[in-house]
């Protein structure tokens, strides 16, 4: 069985937002951070990770990802289940190496 993680990413003024399904989340992270694999996380740049959610099996994870995207206007509560703040949960994850492009 192969863990999955569904994810929301947002940019600093918490306006715009992403949910995304990885089965590597610092990976998946780090690339948006960075700026790459996503045109529309580049575009509005959501580098912040919001929400995490680790899924057992990677099958589950597409189809809870799937439900969470129907329901965009629950998700700031949905986030603030986890992160009553709203701020980047990986903000020290990486050192500036890291995100260097």
């Amino acid at each position: 069985m192969k863990l999955g993680y569904v994810y929301i990413m947002s940019n600093k003024y918490k306006t715009t937002f992403y949910i995304g399904v990885t089965s590597n989340l610092m990976r998946r992270v780090l690339e948006h951070k960075k700026g790459i694999g996503s045109e529309f996380t580049s575009k509005y740049h959501l580098t912040q990770l919001v929400y995490q959610e680790m899924v057992p099996e990677f099958k589950y994870a597409i189809r809870r990802e799937k439900q969470l995207k129907n329901w965009k206007k629950a998700w700031i509560e949905l986030i603030k289940t986890i992160n009553p703040m709203i701020f980047d949960l990986a903000a020290d994850w990486y050192d500036k190496d890291d995100l260097n492009p």
